[in-house]
């Protein structure tokens, strides 16, 4: 499948996440340690999305090459620093695309987004939830795949006035409804409150002082990493964490 990782608290260098950890994400493209539900690398694109002081929006690197292959991305990570940040490297399903435009994190205004897992029985279990969707969104994806679509219905119901944790989870209920067996880790952030499923694949957390840390795998062998369960939506902010069932 994928896998992502997200940061909320003081300014840490990309590399925090990227590079520097024993375990880091790009470590986790090559050498992932519980890729459940099929695949065995994640060498199908990259994308980091972070923010910087008074720019609302984020700022977004993502290419369709493996993340150990970019020759930019080590000295850039070294050289930025963020308060808030996702980041992600893809396994993609087959007869999806393999390009920049696929992998995570997906962004619209303040927000970015990414998917660890699968729909089942794609494209058609989704054809009913799309049906309520502008027009204009579903010629607008950013690529062909189930990710872009779960991120078009977790921006359509952020754009009706949904709160970041119902977005996340009603959508993850009804898409598990539609095609039950999916994979559905959804990983959503606008730089101050962090939103995380799981249902069907791992996520651990780590709160150290006024920072919060969430990631498909952990970075290290840190005992204040903790296992998320299965089913449940998890609500963070900087050095603030709150988890409860989906529903």
């Amino acid at each position: 499948m994928c896998r992502h990782v997200a940061y909320l608290g003081p300014p840490v260098t990309l590399s925090a996440l990227l590079y520097d950890p024993p375990h880091s994400l790009a470590r986790q493209s090559w050498a992932p340690r519980d890729m459940r539900g099929g695949g065995t690398i994640n060498a199908d694109g990259f994308g980091i999305g972070w923010y910087e002081p008074g720019r609302p929006e984020p700022v977004r690197y993502r290419q369709a090459h493996p993340i150990w292959s970019d020759a930019t991305l080590p000295a850039l990570a070294e050289a930025t620093s963020s308060g808030a940040i996702l980041a992600a490297v893809r396994s993609a399903t087959v007869g999806m695309p393999v390009v920049a435009t696929a992998a995570a994190p997906f962004t619209d205004g303040p927000w970015l987004f990414s998917l660890n897992g699968v729909v089942r029985d794609w494209p058609d279990s989704l054809v009913p939830l799309v049906r309520d969707l502008p027009t204009r969104d579903l010629l607008t994806l950013d690529a062909p795949t189930d990710a872009a679509v779960l991120w078009a219905l977790v921006r359509h119901r952020l754009r009706d006035g949904a709160v970041p944790a119902e977005a996340v989870g009603t959508t993850v209920r009804q898409v598990a409804t539609a095609a039950p067996g999916s994979r559905l880790n959804l990983l959503l952030t606008d730089g101050h409150t962090t939103v995380a499923s799981t249902a069907g694949h791992a996520l651990s957390v780590r709160r150290r002082g006024d920072s919060v840390w969430l990631a498909s795998e952990p970075l290290d062998d840190d005992p204040g990493w903790q296992p998320v369960p299965d089913g449940r939506l998890v609500v963070a902010t900087a050095g603030d964490l709150v988890s409860c069932p989906i529903g």
